[in-house]
């Protein structure tokens, strides 16, 4: 059984809170705009990190990270980019990844509204996390958390905290 945090949009910003909210996940995925290398090495120094950059992120990211990253965990097949789209309106080449090689969980960030949503159309789950970082227009920051066992996907909660605090 794995714990995975799973975060987006932190733009070079790190909630003192996700420290605690992840503190018992074994790997954290990040979804870009990761906003610097520095902030990704330190989050991977806390724990293991999978990410991808954003459209924010500099050369320095984009040449540590890729733009799509596909992995498994125990038995479920993930797929992660930054500018994904959402059930329904999938962003050309990301709808045409998961036609060619469909996966069980989707996760993607830019459009800091989390969102969690099971995809009839690709039997799989649609994870957004919101943004955990201060800019942008959401008013709340918002991270997940959640537990694979197997093929099993379960426990996801939602860390929340109000911008500025």
């Amino acid at each position: 059984m794995k714990s995975i945090g799973i975060v987006s949009d932190t733009h070079g910003f790190w909630d003192n809170g996700l420290n605690d909210f992840f503190a018992e996940c074994d790997e954290i995925w990040h979804a870009g705009d990761i906003g610097s290398l520095e902030l990704a090495d330190r989050i991977n120094t806390f724990k293991q990190l999978r990410a991808v950059y954003g459209n924010i992120d500099d050369h320095k990211t984009r040449l540590a990270h890729p733009e799509f990253q596909r992995f498994s965990v125990e038995n479920v097949s993930v797929l992660i980019t930054h500018i994904g789209g959402k059930p329904g309106r999938y962003e050309p080449r990301v709808k045409e990844q998961l036609l060619k090689n469909p996966v069980k969980i989707f996760v993607c960030g830019h459009s800091h509204i989390l969102r969690v949503q099971f995809d009839k159309a690709f039997n799989m789950l649609y994870i957004n996390p919101g943004a955990a970082g201060n800019n942008g227009f959401h008013q709340v920051k918002t991270a997940l958390r959640l537990k694979i066992d197997g093929e099993n996907i379960f426990d996801l909660e939602v860390w929340e905290k109000k911008r500025g605090i």
